[in-house]
Formats: C-alpha cells, structure tokens, sequence
C-alpha cells in the first residue's frame, strides 16, 4: 500500500481525511512542516506529501520545497482554501507542485488525485530503476570489455580509482560515483590504439608522429563512446581531456585551459603523468622530481596533492609551491630551502618566522635561493 503524508495545522481536518483514506493508502498525519519533516526522516520513503498552504511558522510552499530538495522522487500536492493565483503559481515554481487543489474538496476527488499522484510516483521509480540498472550494466560490460581487450589498460585504470580516492580525500572533496566511475573507464579509449603502439609506449620507444597522433586521439574516442549512454555525459567530457595541460602547453584542447577545464580532466592528467613515470621504474620521489620540472602542466591543488600524498604526509594535507615574495610567517616547509649553491639555509617541516623569513629576504639579495619553496597546506 503506498505511503503518503498529509500536513494541516488543523488536526481535525487530518483525522477526517486519515479516516476517509485510510483504507485506500498507508495515511500519515503531520500538525505542522516541522513534524511534517521529522515524520519524512523517520518513516520515509513516501510516495505522495499533500500540504495545506497557509500554516503558521512554516507554511506550505516553504515545507513543499523542503520536501523537494530532501525527496526529490517524493510527489508533492497542494490544498488549501487560499485559491489565489499569485499562491497556486508560487507553489508550482517554488515547491515543483504536482496538483494544487482547493477546498472544499470532496473524499472522491481527493482520492482520485492521490490515486494519480501514486502513479506518477511509480512511474518516476520505475524509470530511476531501468535507468539504474541499464547505466550498472553498461558500465560493468565496458569495464569487462577492457580488461579483455587491454588487461594493461584495466590494470592502470585500477590505480587511478585507488590513487583518485586519496587525492579527493587529501582536498576535502567528496568521493562520489562519477569520480570513481571516471577513472575506472578514463582508458576506455585505449581500445582503438593499436597494440604495437601501447607495446612501444610499455617499453619507453619513441613513437612517429602518426602513433602519438593515433594514441592522443584516444580520450576523444572514449568520449564518443561514452556519451551515448545516459548520466555519463559530464564523465565523457571530463574523460576526453586527459591528456590536457592546465596552463594549456602542448595540450591536445587549447581552447580550454585553467579551471575551465573539467575537474575530471585535471585530475586524470596528474595521474597519467604520475603512472607513466612509475611505469617506468621510477620510485615516488624520482617521480615527483621528474614531474615537477613541468608542475604548471597541473592543477596546483591537485598536483599539491599528488606530492603530499607520495611524499607520505598526512591526511588532509596537500603541498603548495610558493615563490619567495609569496612566504609568511607560520608556513610550514615541505622542503628544505636551499641557495643556488645546495646550502641549507631553512630545514624541512620547520615554521617560518618573521625573522627567517627577513633573513631569507636578505640572503637572496647576495646569493639567489632556490624557487620554488614547498610548502605543507592543509584542507581540512
């Protein structure tokens, strides 16, 4: 029997509609949106919330769109004796109405609109659940497909998932499915790239410009592959700048570079850069170094990250990269400062302070100090 939620400031007018309808639905009464609200934590799912509109403390367009944001697949109605139609359109735009009825309204009618309503529910779950279960199907059959066709390819895209959770982690960033989902299918694409040309790349070979054109175009390809299937278009763009430098250097999309970038984009193409080199038998730190040659190629916040997270600081912390000018007092060192000459002036994790930092100031003026300065950030 479908559950649904009156709401009246009235308790009469609740236990008159509750005895009429009992028999027809699973009825819940609420004196108020407050109750209204505790009642949908408590004992929901509901398919169907009807509101009287004019309620003292919250009224009915403020408690609907509540209802809205918190239940979105919860069917929402409107009754009330103000049958104003400044009112009825307010709730409709506010609250995302489906019926606005007004009273008086018979049991027959009343009864007839929840019977609507609680179809309109089934309808909306019914289409969520196909939709669900065709877009976990799709996933699992390409994800099967790559660890078949490129057992390489899976394997690394693995990796990202794993490694994409400790950098979200380390920025206070929600892990959600379409960053897990992301960087499971990021190398998608590979499929399209011929083995001789991955072969050549395993075992560091130079390629022709005719086989890295062949193998930058696979990002684009997992695009298009991916787009078509609902829920994945935001993941498919995000896929298919990959290979994108942040300061928009040598990048396959020039057109977008910077934070214009898709989130996805930035943190596919740290990892790509990271795991080629770890491929390659670099350890961490070798690594790291290597990259940071080129960190504008990277979204700092991401890149600091990264460093963080393969230099073994703790959780929440993310390395920054400062120019001289840009120190203050109580920045903690990552790495040690040192002049031109590798003298250690300043030592690692230790606190700037106003004197440290004015003696730095002055050094550089007579012997130039390394740029730049590492530094230990935190985001929790």
């Amino acid at each position: 029997m479908n559950k649904i939620l009156l709401v009246d400031d009235e308790k009469n007018i609740l236990l008159g509609y509750k005895r009429n309808l009992r028999s027809k639905f699973d009825v819940h009464i609420a004196e108020g949106g407050k109750e209204g609200l505790d009642i949908l934590k408590e004992h929901g799912p509901f398919a169907v919330v009807v509101s009287d509109f004019k309620m003292p403390g919250m009224d009915g367009v403020e408690f609907l769109k509540l209802v809205r944001e918190k239940y979105p697949d919860t069917v929402r109605m409107m009754l009330t004796g103000y049958a104003d139609l400044d009112s009825a359109m307010n709730a409709i735009n506010e609250g995302n109405i489906y019926r606005f009825l007004t009273k008086p309204c018979s049991a027959e009618l009343f009864a007839k609109n929840l019977y609507d309503a609680t179809g309109q529910y089934q309808l909306i779950n019914a289409e969520k659940e196909l939709l669900n279960n065709t877009l976990k199907g799709s996933i699992n059959i390409l994800i099967e497909i790559l660890s078949v066709v490129n057992p390489g390819a899976f394997s690394r895209a693995v990796k990202f998932k794993n490694l994409s959770k400790q950098l979200l982690t380390r920025l206070g960033k929600e892990i959600t499915w379409e960053n897990e989902i992301g960087a499971l299918l990021s190398q998608i694409g590979l499929v399209t790239v011929p083995s001789s040309i991955l072969e050549k790349m395993d075992k560091n070979f130079q390629l022709t410009d005719d086989e890295k054109t062949i193998f930058n175009g696979h990002p684009e390809f997992g695009k298009t592959l991916l787009k078509k299937i609902p829920r994945l278009e935001s993941i498919a763009n995000g896929i298919s700048f990959q290979l994108q430098t942040y300061n928009g250097v040598g990048g396959s999309k020039e057109y977008k570079v910077g934070e214009n970038i898709p989130f996805m984009g930035r943190l596919l193409k740290v990892m790509n850069d990271y795991e080629n080199l770890i491929h390659l038998g670099l350890n961490q730190n070798q690594a790291i170094e290597e990259l940071d040659k080129n960190h504008d190629f990277y979204d700092p916040d991401i890149w600091g990250a990264l460093v963080a997270e393969a230099s073994g600081f703790g959780e929440g912390q993310i390395i920054s990269s400062k120019e001289l000018a840009e120190l203050k007092p109580g920045m903690i060192l990552a790495n040690g400062v040192k002049d031109i000459n590798n003298v250690l002036l300043l030592p690692k994790g230790g606190e700037i302070s106003e004197i440290s930092l004015m003696k730095l100031l002055n050094y550089n003026k007579i012997t130039k100090i390394k740029t730049p300065i590492k530094i230990i950030e935190h985001t929790k």
